[in-house]
């Protein structure tokens, strides 16, 4: 079984199936409903978007599963928060089912929720294995897997080979990087200049109807943009547009969702509030224009 699911890891990054970013169907990879707290069929209601994850164990599959893999905020997805409660029960279900719990923490991990060092901790779990980069190395190439020593000695059974692993240079600068973090509060940072930006936004989505959402924690911040608040229909020609007008203002903003129509606010932990003020007029003065 362990060996099973060490095999699928390598397949990690090609197991979301986000079609605007990358699409390889892996056999025998089933998804579960996304507990999307806006956009989800159950709205904000952890326990029955889990319940689907166990009826896809009782009648999808044999009883018996590799592993199942999440992020606590979903990046490319378009910073969508896990519905609360979660993934509690789903971790429950997948142990009973033999299965490993991954946490893909590439970009909520290392202090940017500002709650918590790691995403998952948001949801009150502890995983079997983590899949960590981006924020380790702060710009330096740098990613990592922590797991239990039981499921790490599967390694001693299979052969592993990585041309890059094991990089001094770059192992010395994802630890420098988790002393700055440390020592210059970065965490305390992440939350309280996310917060103030999240309250500025939400200023915003009182201004501005093509707002319909503003969502996620610290430093990891979303803004979806619909052309109808009721229906929730992507505002995604209006996405691109305001994109281009904030970067000529100075402000370069990353876009994401499934419809391409969420603003993902994502900036250094060093962040300030001058840099948030600067940010958010930037997308007022834009969305004024429209």
């Amino acid at each position: 079984m362990e060996e099973e699911a060490y095999r699928d890891l390598g397949e990690v990054e090609s197991l979301y199936c986000t079609h605007s970013y990358r699409f390889v169907q892996q056999g025998g990879v089933h998804h579960a409903l996304n507990p999307d707290p806006y956009r989800g069929v159950f709205g904000t209601d952890g326990e029955k978007y889990a319940k689907d994850v166990q009826d896809l164990i009782d009648f999808g599959t044999s009883g018996n599963v590799a592993a199942f893999v999440s992020e606590a905020i979903q990046g490319v997805g378009g910073i969508v928060e896990l519905a609360p409660g979660y993934l509690p029960p789903v971790y429950s279900s997948i142990k009973k089912a033999g299965g490993l719990c991954i946490a893909d923490e590439v970009q909520s991990g290392f202090a940017r929720t500002g709650s918590h060092f790691w995403g998952f901790e948001t949801q009150g779990v502890v995983p079997d294995i983590v899949t960590m980069a981006k924020g380790i190395g702060n710009g330096i190439p740098l990613g990592a897997v922590v797991t239990t020593p039981e499921i790490a000695e599967v390694l001693s059974r299979r052969l592993y080979f990585n041309t890059f692993g094991g990089n001094p240079v770059c192992t010395a600068a994802g630890l420098a990087v988790l002393r700055v973090i440390e020592k210059e509060n970065l965490q305390e940072n992440a939350l309280v200049v996310g917060s103030y930006v999240k309250e500025r936004l939400n200023a915003l989505k009182d201004k501005y109807e093509i707002i319909g959402d503003v969502r996620g924690r610290g430093l990891m911040l979303g803004v979806e943009l619909v052309t109808d608040r009721q229906q929730k229909t992507p505002a995604k020609a209006e996405t691109l547009h305001i994109m281009d007008q904030m970067k000529e203002l100075g402000v370069l903003i990353g876009k994401g969702g499934y419809h391409g129509n969420v603003f993902r606010i994502t900036p250094p932990l060093c962040f300030t509030k001058e840099d948030a003020d600067f940010l958010v007029d930037a997308m007022d003065h834009a969305m004024s224009k429209m």
